[in-house]
C-alpha cells in the first residue's frame, strides 16, 4: 500500500488528501428480526448472481417465488433468538473493531464499516470514497478465504465503481497473526482433552468448486493433503490448508481432526457435511467433541444457532456427550491488533 507523503498541516496531522481510507466488509445482517426485515436481506443476498449462479430467470423463481418467502419466517424466528442488546452480533463486532482499529490506525487512516448486503450499504460507502481526497482506498472482506460468492462478490461492487487508488485484501487464511488468534482460542479449550477435533466451514455448491479449477476434478485431488499449484483461489484448498495450519499450531495429531462443512442447500454441496459427520462421530464412540468454525471471524447464526444448538441437539441425540463449539475472533484486541498488520 502506497504510503502517502507531503506537507503536514500546523498540528502535525495529516491532511484528508494525505490520509488513506481502510474499509471492512462483512456479509450482511438484517436491520432487526422482523420477517419483513429479514426477508428484505434475503431477497438481496440470494438474488446477487454470485450467491446462486443461475441463469437469470431461474434465480428469479427459485429465489424470490420459492426460498424467500418460505425461509423469511423462519429465519426472522432465528435471528429473534440470537439478536442482543447491540443488536446483529455481527454488526456489533464489526463497529467495535472499526472503532478499535481506528485507535491504532491515528492519523494515518480512516477506518469505515461496511455489508455487501443491508446496512451499511457497500456500495454507497464506494461510491463516496471514489469521490474522496483520500490518497488511497483499501478494502478488506472479512473472510479468511477467497470464494467467488463472498470476496468476489466485494470484488465486483468495488471494481464496478472505482478508477484509482483502491486495492482489495482478498484472503488471509494463512496470515501468521490470523492463525495466531485463531490457535490461542482453540488451545484455550484444550484440544487434547476431546476425543475429535472437528473445523468446520461453510459450504459452497460444487459447481462453484468446480469453476476455479475447470481443468481439475474436484473428486481426487490432492488439495485435501496439500495446497496444489491450481489451489490459490480454490475455496475448498483453502479450507484444508487453513485447518492444517491450525492443526499444527495447536498440535492436534492428524487422526484427532477432520474437515466437514455446513449451511448446505441441497446435496450437491461441498462435503463431508457437518452435521453427518457429527452424527457419524458420536456413533463411533466419540464422546466429546470440539468443533472449530474456521471460515468466520465473528459468531453469528451459522456458528451461535446452527453448530452451537441445532447441531449440538444431534450430535447429543447420536450418543455424543459433550459438543463445544470455539467461539470466534469477534472485535477482541488482539484481532483488531491482527487487522491492523494486515491493512498496513
Amino acid at each position: 500500500m502506497r504510503v502517502s507523503s507531503g506537507k503536514m498541516n500546523k498540528t502535525g496531522a495529516k491532511t484528508a488528501d494525505q490520509k488513506e481510507a481502510w474499509v471492512l466488509v462483512n456479509v450482511g445482517t438484517p436491520d432487526d428480526p422482523s420477517t419483513l426485515s429479514v426477508r428484505r436481506y434475503l431477497s438481496e443476498f440470494l438474488n446477487d448472481p454470485k450467491v446462486i449462479d443461475l441463469p437469470w430467470l431461474s434465480r428469479n423463481l427459485l429465489v424470490n417465488l420459492i426460498i424467500v418467502p418460505f425461509r423469511a419466517p423462519r429465519s426472522a424466528k432465528k435471528y429473534r433468538w440470537l439478536w442482543t442488546e447491540e443488536g446483529s452480533p455481527l454488526l456489533h463486532h464489526m463497529n467495535e473493531l472499526v472503532k478499535k482499529l481506528q485507535q491504532l490506525a491515528g492519523d494515518r487512516a480512516d477506518v469505515f464499516g461496511a455489508m455487501r448486503y443491508g446496512n451499511p450499504p457497500l456500495d454507497e460507502l464506494v461510491d463516496e470514497l471514489e469521490e474522496s481526497s483520500y490518497s488511497s482506498v483499501t478494502y478488506l472482506p472479512l473472510y479468511p478465504q477467497w470464494a467467488d460468492s463472498t470476496t468476489g462478490s466485494v470484488q465486483q461492487v468495488i471494481f464496478g465503481r472505482v478508477r484509482t487508488r483502491t486495492r482489495i485484501i482478498d484472503q488471509f487464511y494463512d496470515h501468521p497473526g490470523f492463525l495466531e488468534c485463531f490457535a490461542e482460542i482453540i488451545q484455550g479449550h484444550d484440544p487434547g482433552s476431546f476425543d475429535h477435533v472437528l473445523f468446520s466451514y461453510h459450504g459452497l455448491p460444487l459447481r462453484q468448486i468446480r469453476k476455479s479449477h475447470p481443468e481439475v476434478p474436484v473428486q481426487g485431488c490432492s488439495c485435501e493433503k496439500e495446497m496444489p499449484s491450481h489451489g490459490t483461489y480454490c475455496y475448498r484448498a483453502a479450507c484444508f490448508a487453513t485447518t492444517r495450519l491450525l492443526a499444527e499450531k495447536c498440535g492436534i495429531p492428524g487422526d484427532r481432526w477432520s474437515v466437514a462443512f455446513q449451511s448446505r442447500l441441497s446435496r450437491n454441496w461441498m462435503s463431508p457435511f457437518t452435521d453427518e459427520r457429527l452424527v457419524e462421530l458420536a456413533e463411533n464412540g466419540k464422546k466429546r467433541v470440539l468443533v472449530v468454525p474456521a471460515s468466520f471471524v465473528a459468531d453469528c447464526l451459522e456458528t451461535t444457532l446452527e453448530i452451537g444448538h441445532e447441531y449440538r441437539e444431534l450430535f447429543l441425540e447420536a450418543g455424543g456427550e459433550e459438543l463445544v463449539m470455539t467461539e470466534s475472533l469477534n472485535s477482541s484486541d488482539k484481532w483488531a491488533g491482527v487487522l491492523y498488520e494486515i491493512l498496513l
